[in-house]
Formats: structure tokens, sequence, C-alpha cells
């Protein structure tokens, strides 16, 4: 499976075991800065991991801080492998937008029409510099 996906914004390449979320997520709240777990409780994916792997939110549920704790992600080493967005969320994407100017290496972040998301479930993906988004069969 391969899809040329738009991308968002620039960042290193990221290749890793793709996490498709089956509801929108909270940064700020939803997931730890620390551990990058997803803490809520109310979300199907609780307990899952996004650090090292490739995330495909099918949406985001607001909080300006949603950018820091991106941030704060980026900062800790427990950011995703890259971000695959449905639609593009400014304040999200703001965060790597910053972490970038601090120097850090940071994901690279793609929109993909979210009725490709689950053809990669569980699939190892790549993300590659061009956009492509790309499943080891």
């Amino acid at each position: 499976m391969s899809a040329t996906a738009e991308i968002l914004v620039p960042g290193r390449a990221g290749e890793g075991e793709a996490l498709v979320l089956t509801a929108p997520i909270s940064f700020w709240g939803g997931v730890d800065p620390e551990t990058g777990r997803i803490a809520d409780v109310r979300h199907p994916q609780h307990g899952e991991v996004i650090a090292g792997r490739v995330l495909f939110l099918p949406g985001t549920i607001g909080s300006s801080s949603a950018s820091a704790v991106l941030m704060e992600l980026v900062h800790n080493g427990r950011a995703p492998a890259a971000l695959v967005l449905h639609e593009p969320d400014a304040i999200l994407l703001l965060g790597l937008i910053v972490a970038r100017e601090m120097g850090w290496e940071t994901p690279m972040a793609v929109r993909l029409e979210r009725g490709a998301f689950d053809s990669y479930r569980g699939a190892a993906v790549t993300v590659a510099p061009d956009g492509a988004v790309t499943a080891a069969v």
C-alpha cells in the first residue's frame, strides 16, 4: 500500500508501526508528554504509546495547548515518527514548527484522506520526504 500525501510540515522522514486512532484525541490531557502514552481513559486507544510510531489522526479535539504538548513530546524524544492527519490542525502543527525553530529534529506531518487510514493499520509504515506513505508488505 502506498499513497502520496500532502506535506503539511516538513521534517525528518519517519518509519514505524502504524497507530491508527479510531477517534479524535486531545493532546492536552490526552497524551502524556513524558511517556508518549495516550492518557485519556475515555479514548479507545487508551494506554497505547505514540512515541516512535506513525500516528494516524482522524481528528483532534481542540485545545490551544496541543502545540505545547507536541513540542514537549519532540523535546522529550517521545514524539511520533510521523503524523498523518485527515485534516490539518494549525494549533497542533504549530508545535512542530516551533520545535523546528528551536533547532530540534522534528517528525514530518502530512495530510491523507481518512478513507486510506485503515489500510495502514498495524503495518510497518514509512513516510518519505516527498510525502509518500508506504506500508511494508
